[in-house]
Formats: structure tokens, C-alpha cells, sequence
């Protein structure tokens, strides 16, 4: 990448991350910015951008279930919402027509069906970019969210194998092998170790699985997201997942300039573009109310709502491969464009205060919702819990451990992710599906005779917010939290928490103590 992009992509994504707002903003103006100078993209750029959505398909493959797609909220929510979106939109657009609008005057039916198809998309790119920032992508909503996302990534596959005639290679049946060869990946993947060869292997696997599919005629970007999910079940493809996120983020900023730098807009087409942005109310209206038919929850169904209220890079990917084949006129990529941006801002503005959108409106919002929850929806039970650690990542994981080793028994272990939560239950602790952050979680739940709760989370945010939904559920007892840096500290403590752990300083600490008491050990023995 040329200096150029990456110093102006550094100062506007620097600058709205001083006014507290997601960098990928700034990339997108960045983008736009260059245009405007008259700076052009070129093929490093794209490779580039290319390069990041194929490791960041093959990272979602690697937290993917496959059972999840089969599930009748997932494909048939995902299916009925393109079909509705599709068919508002075209006769919205067709009305626009009449009245003349530019740009409209000349549009027919299927070219209203096609566009509206080409916006029914959402953003995996934004969506799964805001989830693991949050640290929500394991959670309820994010796995529904995308799982949805998978679904239209299919559908947009059968697109364009439909519109530009490739049917694929019959050398493509052969692509059912892979499975077999399993345990071959896994082997690889445990003799990788935890070095610079464990993201080189992610690299390898994620462009050897898209070059595979590319040959026998599929997209290639399938074909990394499919090599992620033939691997998913591995005990290192977490670690796998964290060790190809810098790379992953950072070949993500090529694909934010390029939107920008796709077409310089005029004052007629940011209108369009603004008018069209102004159609995201309904796609989220759409997937709130399918999803609550389906029996989720008001907030699980609208947090995953409110996070893929946006419109695609496949949807540029769509019309692109529509204007080529004489489809479309290309006008319409630089509305598009524009429309992605805008759609890109909304959702990440809106998405910061989700949570506290949700717990302002849950009354009215829960009168959508089912009387009838799903098995995965049913609140847990606290029992005899004296101490519950939240969050089961590496440093959960331990406390908790060993604070079960201790007590012997009342310790409790809670996780939004459901295979962290079996993996302890099968290793004979006790274990709880939860999501912290849920209100609704603290207010069906007996917490009386909880002592002490511990916040093992990354996010200092996620920290505040519970421990905020604590205390307004009347918990009267001590919560600890940790954080990852010093200035994360006091704005914990002013919220509520009685005592952090700074994790670097504590983890030192630890290790003196631990190692002073070998030495002394040894000093009694001589």
C-alpha cells in the first residue's frame, strides 16, 4: 500500500477516534478524500482489500457452526427478509420512476428487482468488524447476526453464477474430499506452534481454500470462508482467530478506501445515495419483527437487527458483475458506493449506545416478543452460586478454576458462548449460558445469594455497563473487575466496581510471589 493511503486513512481515522467514534469511518472519508484529490486506485490496493475480506471470511469460518445455519430463525429469516425487502423496494423504485426522479426515469421492473436485491444485503465487513470490537461476536445476537449474514453471502454466490452464465467445474463435486481431510488440517494446525508459523498457516489455508474454489469455478471467497469452518472445531482456532486479527484489520482499511475510491459522487447522486440511506429504519423493522416471530428475544432480535441495518460490499460486488454483463448502467455503483458509506456511519453511530437503547424501550419492545422462548433463549438458574465469574476467556477461565479448586463448591462460571460453557460442564464444573450485558438476564434471575461477581471481560465498556445493570437490579454485593491498562482503572471504580485488577501488573505480581515462595522454599530445605 502506498504511503500516501495509509498516512491520509491514519489521520482521518486517528481524528474520528478522538471524537469517540469507530475509525472505519474516517477510512471510508479518507477514501472519498483521496478521490477528490484526484488520487486513484490502483491493483495493490484492491489485492489489498481482497486480501481482507478473504482472512476475514475465513476467521468467521473458524467461530462458525454449521447447525446454526440450519436452524429455522437463521435460513428461513434470512430468506423471507430478502424476498420482502426485494419486493418493496423494486415497487418504491418503480414509483420513484413516475415521478421522475433522476436516475429512475428509465428504470423497469427487473432492473428495480435487481438493484433492490443488490441493497438487501448487510455489511459482513461492518457487522463482524463492530461485533468483535464490542467483544459481541460470540454472543447470542452476533452468532444470529452472522449466521444471517453467511446465509446472504450464499445467496449472493448463486447470483452471480446464475448472472454471468459460470456454471462451476464438474471437477467442483470433488470439493466433498475435503472432509476427509480433516484430521490432516488439524494435524497441521497443532504441529503450527504459537509463532509467527500459527498466522502464516491461517494465511495459507485462507488463500489455499480460495484459490481451490476459483479453480473449479466458485467464488473464491466461499471458498475461504469453508476452509474456516473445516477447522473450526480445532482447540487452537481461537488462538488462531486473535493471531490473524491485526493482519486482518489492517488489510481492511484497503477495502474502506476503495469504496471511497470507487467514483467521485456529484450533489445529484449523494442525494439518491442519502434518500436511499434513509431506507435502513425499514430493513431493521423487517428483520426485528421476523426474528421475534421466530421466538427470539426482543433483545437478542434487536441487537442483531440493529448491527446488520446497513447495506453490503456484496451488494457493490453484485452490481458490479451486473453492469458488466449489461444489466445495469454504472451509475449506479457510484450510488451504491456512496449508500454503503453512509450506511457504514449509521450503523456504527448507533450501535455504540445499542444497549442502553434497548433497556430504555424494552417494554414496548418486548411486547413483539414470543411467550414461547427457544431452548437456547431459557435463563439460567444461579442455585447455591456464591462467587459467578463472567466472562470465560483465558483470564475468566483461570479465576475461575481455581476459585472452584478453593471453594470446592458455589462458584459458578457464566459465558455468552455456548461451547465454552459445554467444555466446562463436560470437565465437571459449573457452567451457565449468559450474556452479562442482557437486562433481562438480571431481572428473571435469583441473585440474592451471589457474594462476589468477577467481570473477566476485555472490554472496559462491557465491565461498566453490567456492573450499572447490577446495581439497578438491586445486587448488593462486591464486584471485581479486571483491565488491560492503568488509565482503564478509576473509570471502573467510579462506576461501582470495588476492585480492579490491572491484569499486566497483577499477572507480575503473581509470578513473584509464586516464585519467592519456591526460594524460601528451598532456604528451609538447605
Amino acid at each position: 500500500m502506498e504511503y500516501i493511503y495509509l498516512l491520509i486513512a491514519f489521520i482521518f481515522g486517528f481524528g474520528f477516534r478522538l471524537l469517540n467514534l469507530p475509525p472505519l469511518i474516517g477510512y471510508l472519508i479518507a477514501g472519498f478524500s483521496l478521490n477528490a484529490w484526484g488520487i486513484e486506485s490502483n491493483s495493490s490496493l484492491k489485492e489489498i482489500a481482497d486480501l481482507g475480506i478473504t482472512i476475514m471470511l475465513f476467521t468467521i469460518g473458524l467461530k462458525l457452526n454449521v447447525q446454526d445455519l440450519l436452524k429455522r430463525e437463521i435460513w428461513l429469516s434470512s430468506f423471507l427478509h430478502s424476498t420482502i425487502w426485494i419486493a418493496f423496494v423494486s415497487a418504491l423504485f418503480l414509483l420513484l420512476s413516475l415521478i421522475g426522479l433522476p436516475y429512475f426515469t428509465t428504470m423497469d421492473p427487473m432492473t428495480a428487482a435487481l438493484i433492490g436485491f443488490s441493497f438487501s444485503f448487510s455489511s459482513t465487513v461492518c457487522v463482524v468488524k463492530i461485533l468483535e470490537e464490542s467483544g459481541e461476536s460470540r454472543t447470542r445476537h452476533g452468532k444470529v447476526a452472522i449466521g444471517i449474514l453467511v446465509m446472504q453471502d450464499i445467496f449472493a454466490v448463486l447470483f452471480m453464477v446464475v448472472a454471468t452464465g459460470e456454471i462451476p467445474s464438474p471437477w467442483a463435486l470433488l470439493l466433498v474430499l475435503l472432509i476427509p481431510m480433516i484430521p490432516l488440517l488439524h494435524r497441521l494446525l497443532n504441529q503450527s506452534g504459537h509463532g509467527e508459523l500459527l498466522p502464516l498457516t491461517g494465511f495459507i489455508l485462507a488463500l489455499g481454500g480460495y484459490q481451490l474454489f476459483e479453480l473449479v469455478g466458485i467464488k473464491g471467497d466461499l471458498g475461504a470462508l469453508i476452509f474456516g469452518v473445516l477447522i473450526a472445531g480445532h482447540s487452537k482456532a481461537t488462538e488462531l482467530s486473535k493471531s490473524l486479527l491485526s493482519f486482518k484489520d489492517l488489510f481492511l482499511i484497503g477495502f474502506f478506501l476503495t469504496i471511497g475510491l470507487t467514483a467521485l459522487p456529484t450533489f445529484e447522486i449523494a442525494g439518491i445515495a442519502l434518500l436511499i440511506t434513509l431506507l435502513l429504519p425499514l430493513k431493521f423493522y423487517l428483520f426485528f419483527i421476523l426474528l421475534t416471530k421466530f421466538r427470539l428475544r426482543a433483545r437478542t432480535s434487536y441487537l442483531s437487527s440493529l448491527v446488520m441495518s446497513n447495506y453490503s460490499e456484496f451488494g457493490l460486488i453484485i452490481a458490479a458483475v451486473a453492469v458488466s454483463v449489461g444489466l445495469l448502467d454504472s451509475v449506479w455503483l457510484v450510488i451504491m458506493a456512496l449508500s454503503v458509506s453512509f450506511s457504514f456511519v449509521f450503523t456504527s453511530m448507533l450501535y455504540k449506545t445499542s444497549h442502553n437503547q434497548y433497556n430504555s424501550h424494552k417494554k414496548r419492545l418486548q411486547m413483539f416478543q414470543s411467550t414461547i422462548s427457544l431452548k437456547e433463549d431459557l435463563y439460567p438458574k444461579m442455585g447455591d452460586t456464591k462467587v459467578l465469574v463472567i466472562g470465560m476467556g483465558r483470564v475468566g477461565r483461570g479465576a475461575f478454576k481455581t476459585l472452584a479448586r478453593l471453594m470446592e463448591q458455589g462458584v459458578t462460571g457464566m459465558d455468552a458462548d455456548l461451547d465454552k460453557v459445554n467444555s466446562l460442564k463436560e470437565q465437571n464444573y459449573e457452567a451457565i449460558l449468559g450474556d452479562g450485558e442482557n437486562i433481562d438476564l438480571w431481572e428473571n434471575v435469583d441473585i440474592s445469594k451471589i457474594e462476589l461477581i468477577l467481570l473477566a471481560l476485555p472490554s472496559i465498556d462491557d465491565s461498566s455497563n453490567i456492573t450499572n445493570q447490577l446495581r439497578n437490579a438491586s445486587y448488593s454485593g462486591k464486584i471485581a473487575a479486571i483491565a488491560r491498562y492503568e488509565d482503564e482503572v478509576q473509570p471502573l471504580l467510579d462506576v461501582g466496581v470495588d476492585k480492579v485488577f490491572n491484569f499486566f501488573t497483577e499477572a507480575g505480581l503473581g509470578f513473584a510471589e509464586e516464585s519467592f515462595e519456591m526460594l524460601n522454599h528451598t532456604i528451609v530445605k538447605t
